[in-house]
């Protein structure tokens, strides 16, 4: 059973940083891309980092030069470092990881964290 469980989340102010965390367990993570989307109130979920299983990685527009993704593969486990962050960050923050499963790529979910950034 696949399972993805994100933490870190909180309420922070403007200009302040969090640390997002998704433990994966059921995969072979080192297989995985993995991936970061937010949802804000009344907004569709956006991508906002990846990191592929090389390591490489990409950024929404809104979040370069502010948000880190990583991973450690012997942890099961991704994270988002989120610095400077602005009230506009605020959102439900999920985790995916994109998985082949031979021939193809399945995608599965964790349950969410909540960011709230007050101004």
């Amino acid at each position: 059973q696949v399972q993805l469980v994100e933490s870190g989340g909180g309420l922070v102010q403007a200009g302040g940083s969090l640390r997002l965390s998704c433990v994966g367990s059921g995969i072979i993570f080192s297989n995985s891309v993995m991936h970061w989307y937010r949802q804000g109130p009344g907004k569709q979920r956006d991508l906002v980092a990846t990191i592929t299983r090389g390591g490489s990685t990409n950024y929404a527009d809104s979040v370069k030069g502010r948000f880190t993704i990583s991973r450690d593969n012997a942890k099961n486990t991704a994270y988002l470092q989120m610095n400077s962050l602005k009230p506009e960050d605020t959102a439900v923050y999920y985790c995916k990881a994109e998985v082949l499963r031979i021939p193809t790529w399945v995608d599965y979910w964790g349950q969410g964290t909540q960011v709230t950034v007050s101004s």
